[in-house]
């Protein structure tokens, strides 16, 4: 197993809890934080800037977590990892987990830091972009 593969595995680990406090610790100052796809598609640049845009977006949830369902290296600079989100909507009540929703997350890593990060909230959209069949790994 890969260094690489430890430390996403290590940051679902966290997120699975609904600890999203620890990013300074994986993530390189400069990173690339994009939101691919889902409601609010968009793009932050630098450590401060993502931290900002996720407690925005984590102040809509109650309990909001993330599991991976699975991890994937696909070279020796990117790890894909499959997830589903949990939580329940503030404002609407609705549990996501519900709603089945399954999504990605497309880790760009470097000298044990993650220097871009891509959100999926539809997981098909990361195996189109990426040229892979869902459920091979190829």
């Amino acid at each position: 197993m890969s260094a690489n593969l430890d430390l996403v595995r290590s940051i679902y680990a966290d997120w699975e809890r609904g600890d999203f406090s620890r990013t300074a610790e994986w993530a390189s100052p400069e990173m690339e934080w994009v939101a691919v796809d889902g409601l609010s598609p968009g793009q932050l640049t630098g450590l401060k800037s993502m931290a900002a845009g996720w407690r925005e977006f984590l102040r809509d949830w109650d309990d909001f977590r993330a599991r991976a369902d699975e991890c994937r290296e696909l070279d020796v600079e990117r790890v894909l990892a499959l997830h589903r989100f949990f939580g329940r909507g503030k404002t609407s009540g609705i549990e996501v987990g519900q709603t089945g929703s399954e999504g990605a997350c497309l880790f760009y890593l470097r000298d044990g830091a993650v220097t871009k990060l891509l959100l999926y909230s539809v997981r098909d959209n990361a195996f189109s972009d990426l040229g892979l069949t869902p459920g091979t790994g190829t």
